[in-house]
């Protein structure tokens, strides 16, 4: 299949660039003081259950989000676990369906039913109107998330959960260092919840992290993550297992540690391929709002085959042939999976027309401007002959 593609002699086949470019490269910082903080740790024989590293993470990420607390955790699944039981919601919780299957999972998992709304078609977030239309009695929760550093419309469902009394939460896994209306992501709603994954801008291997003001809440976030142990020693509730090693926060502060630099360079790029690609018909690289801070991680191309007359799932392939590897955020939506689909499905429009539409591109310290012009121009021939492509697909693919 891949041969019938690189057929085409885009680029001369997939020999023409011998290192591949992934999106979501980790980024380490310097590995000197990685390895200095690991070194510090083994030395003091504190290596998990809450020791000095993860307890610096906390404070640098909770001024950071501008709140008074931070719980870290093993990962941002578990942090989404432990914060809908800490706060003791039921029944169901509106969600957004263009996000990672983490989002549903966490609250299938501790027994809530996710309800899955449209978005706004320009931004991607939740769209408030439509969350109005599913707030029902047995709604215990809505869930926004932050969808690819761009910040949901958080006042507008801040404004939503007090009108009808529900917990409001935030998925801030795309979301590290941004802000809204000035404010800093991690104080919006009851409490948010960040990843530290290894493709995220700041990241701990694998961790997460929750951010609030509610000094119970997190008092509560603390016991369930040890087991449902308190600070007294006593097990006052059924909890898990979801702590952080001082490993993963010797990489996380390390990670931190760069982050400005890493922002700068993730801006650069941008503007980079928001320049390469800007007279590309059918193509967009989606903006930011120059008015707020954004971390600059996700680079989103949103094509449009009615005027190029190429599949976005072609030009993926076309990439990947060139050893360019794009991710698709997110498709299929959840809504969709196997696992949430309903008979006959639900249909959002919006949802399903983004989720055909986008593709993240390789950005990063990692991938540099020589990088970036060649994607682009893999981009701009494949858009100048979509139609030939597609063609060509057709006739190298069984019906």
């Amino acid at each position: 299949m891949k041969r019938a593609l690189t057929d085409l002699a885009l680029f001369g086949g997939p020999e023409a660039f011998l290192r591949p470019l992934m999106v979501g490269m980790p980024t380490v910082g310097d590995r000197a003081r990685f390895l200095a903080r690991l070194e510090w740790a083994l030395d003091n024989d504190w290596l998990t259950n809450g020791g000095p590293l993860t307890t610096e993470l906390e404070g640098r990420i909770a001024d950071l989000a501008g709140v008074r607390y931070c719980v870290a955790t093993c990962n941002a699944t578990a942090a989404l676990q432990l914060v809908l039981r800490a706060s003791g919601v039921t029944g169901r919780v509106i969600m957004p369906s263009l996000t990672f299957a983490a989002t549903p999972h966490a609250a299938a998992w501790v027994g809530l039913e996710p309800v899955f709304c449209d978005v706004d078609p320009v931004t991607g977030c939740l769209d408030p109107a439509r969350v109005a239309e599913l707030i029902t009695p047995d709604t215990g929760a809505v869930l926004g998330v932050h969808l690819w550093g761009r910040t949901a419309p958080v006042i507008e469902l801040e404004k939503l959960a007090a009108e009808h009394g529900v917990k409001l939460f935030f998925d801030a896994a795309h979301a590290f260092g941004c802000t809204a209306g000035d404010r800093p992501v991690g104080g919006f709603g009851d409490a948010e919840v960040f990843s530290l994954h290894a493709t995220k801008t700041v990241m701990a291997f694998e961790g997460g992290a929750v951010t609030t003001d509610d000094g119970e809440l997190a008092e509560r976030l603390v016991a369930l993550r040890n087991f449902g142990v308190d600070r007294t020693g006593s097990v006052t509730s059924v909890g898990m297992n979801a702590k952080m090693s001082e490993a993963s926060a010797a990489m996380g502060l390390t990670s931190l540690d760069a982050f400005e630099g890493t922002r700068a360079r993730n801006r650069e790029n941008h503007a980079l391929y928001a320049s390469e690609l800007r007279d590309v018909p059918g193509t967009e690289v989606l903006a930011f709002d120059e008015h707020e801070r954004n971390n600059h991680q996700y680079l989103i191309l949103r094509t449009d085959r009615a005027v190029t007359g190429l599949h976005r799932d072609r030009l993926r392939r076309l990439l990947e042939a060139e050893k360019v590897f794009p991710r698709l955020y997110f498709s299929p939506p959840c809504h969709l999976m196997p696992a949430y689909r309903t008979d006959p499905p639900l249909r959002l429009e919006h949802t399903e027309r983004l989720s055909e539409q986008v593709l993240a591109l390789p950005t990063g310290p990692s991938v540099s401007s020589e990088d970036i012009r060649r994607v682009c121009s893999i981009i701009r021939l494949a858009a100048e002959r979509g139609e030939q492509i597609e063609a060509m697909w057709a006739q190298a693919v069984p019906a």
